[in-house]
């Protein structure tokens, strides 16, 4: 008959590849028992967007064969919470925050923004996609919505759905006839950005991912004063300029004290279809200068 020592430091063994801990000393392995020589346990997977989730539980089932054990094992993931869930009033189902931001405009920032989002609720995750670009939202127009927006008995906005998670953008309120938000001001762009976040019925979700509009104005700094942000990926396009205003941004949401996760380049290179050769159209990029 294995022991309950036995099993755990066998599984002890199996290393997260990306947190470079191990499963046991995580807290990932739950409801252990033992009958016989019978092992019955849950593997908690930390998220399930970990692209070593399969790896682990691989692992985890050949240590068990090794012991020589009848394995019952249920595997689970859950969405570790970050920053987000500090937050009192807003947001209390949010667990968290992702902004994605650019300096510049015109560097695939919203396209960014709803692959990651995409990805995420492919992964069986609860996510909601905030477009927080009011003077150019390009979210319902890449993911083919309409405007037209219902309340809910509280009055407040229900997102539409579209590939398993909720979506709100200024693009899906109904036209009033020939207003341009192209010249609204500061103080009505943080009012709107406020609204989005405090008059959405967002529900349970593991993440939000806001897709900021470009620069650093009033609408990062309003978000960044309003919630918590988990962290933030910055977007860029290899060309000087771009890269340049890219770590202003960076630099920005440095100094608030919000973490940088992740830095795209976008556009980085055209692959020839006829000899595969790959061109860089806008030369190599120094991306490190804003990973650094």
């Amino acid at each position: 008959m294995v022991t309950v020592d036995e099993v755990m430091n066998a599984l002890r063994s199996v290393i997260d590849p990306e947190l470079k801990k191990d499963i046991v000393s995580m807290g990932m392995i739950k409801d252990l028992s033992i009958d016989g020589n019978k092992v019955k346990f849950t593997l908690e997977l930390t998220t399930p967007a970990c692209p070593f989730n399969s790896d682990i539980e691989e692992e985890v089932r050949n240590k068990m064969k090794e012991l020589g054990v009848d394995l019952d094992m249920k595997v689970t993931a859950r969405v570790i919470e970050g920053r987000a869930v500090e937050m009192s009033e807003l947001l209390t189902g949010v667990k968290n925050v992702i902004a994605v931001a650019s300096g510049k405009g015109g560097v695939g920032k919203s396209t960014v923004a709803v692959n990651l989002a995409v990805a995420l609720a492919k992964t069986g995750a609860k996510v909601g996609l905030l477009d927080a670009d009011i003077y150019g939202p390009s979210v319902p127009l890449m993911l083919g919505l309409e405007p037209g927006l219902t309340a809910d008995e509280n009055g407040k906005i229900i997102p539409q759905e579209v590939y398993g998670m909720k979506v709100m953008s200024m693009g899906l309120a109904p036209q009033q006839g020939e207003q341009n938000v192209g010249i609204w001001r500061g103080p009505i762009i943080s009012g709107i950005i406020k609204q989005f976040l405090t008059d959405v019925n967002w529900g349970e979700l593991d993440y939000l991912i806001v897709d900021l509009p470009p620069g650093t104005g009033d609408a990062p700094l309003t978000l960044a004063q309003t919630i918590p942000i988990t962290g933030v990926v910055v977007v860029t396009t290899p060309q000087n300029a771009a890269m340049n205003i890219a770590l202003k941004a960076a630099l920005m949401f440095k100094k608030l004290g919000i973490p940088i996760i992740g830095v795209v380049e976008n556009m980085s290179y055209f692959i020839c279809p006829h000899c595969n050769e790959k061109t860089y159209v806008f030369g190599a990029a120094d991306e490190q200068k804003i990973i650094d």
